[in-house]
């Protein structure tokens, strides 16, 4: 029969809790561990415009031929015509102008205004939008598609050095209250 003393009793039952502990952490680690994002591949997939495979975006160039213009692109700030029935352009710079966007699910934008220029209403199905007034008053928005709450319109009044987000799906517009160019 096995007889142990109060004081043996409480160390091998403090042993016990000590390894349950510890196994408890192990496993919720490599838990955590095994549910991030994968690491990437590679660094880059500069797009290789000349290959014939088709594939979701651009076949990767030959990382030997990449270059620094690859990921260059000069000319955003130059103003574009709005003389046009929305009076607004939007200057896209997507892979086509910058190869090295190739698989980062990225695109930088400018929009020109004339006064009561309007970016009409429009959404993106794979990207939220940063949105930054380098000059003038916009008024912006984006309308909800929760049917808890129902459909809820966000917008504000923007001025010079303002950001607004525009989240991923969500039908939103941009509008140029100012009664200037911008």
């Amino acid at each position: 029969m096995l007889n142990l003393t109060n004081s043996t009793w409480r160390t091998n039952m403090s042993a016990k809790i000590i390894l349950i502990i510890a196994a408890s952490i192990a496993v919720i680690s490599s838990i955590c561990v095994s549910s991030s994002d994968p690491g990437l591949l590679q660094d880059f997939c500069v797009a290789n415009f000349t290959s014939t495979v088709v594939v979701n975006g651009y076949p990767c160039k030959d990382p030997l031929l990449v270059t620094s213009d690859d990921f260059f692109f000069s000319g955003i700030d130059q103003p574009r015509s709005t003389d046009n029935q929305l009076g607004s352009n939007i200057t896209v710079v997507g892979v086509e102008r910058i190869p090295g966007l190739n698989t980062m699910g990225l695109i930088i934008s400018r929009i020109d205004y004339a006064p009561g220029g309007l970016n009409p209403p429009h959404y993106h199905p794979r990207s939220s939008e940063v949105f930054t007034v380098v000059e003038g008053d916009l008024f912006v928005g984006f309308i909800t598609t929760n049917s808890d709450i129902g459909n809820t319109l966000y917008a504000k009044k923007l001025q010079k050095g303002d950001v607004f987000v525009f989240p991923q799906g969500l039908i939103h517009f941009q509008f140029n209250i100012g009664g200037k160019r911008h």
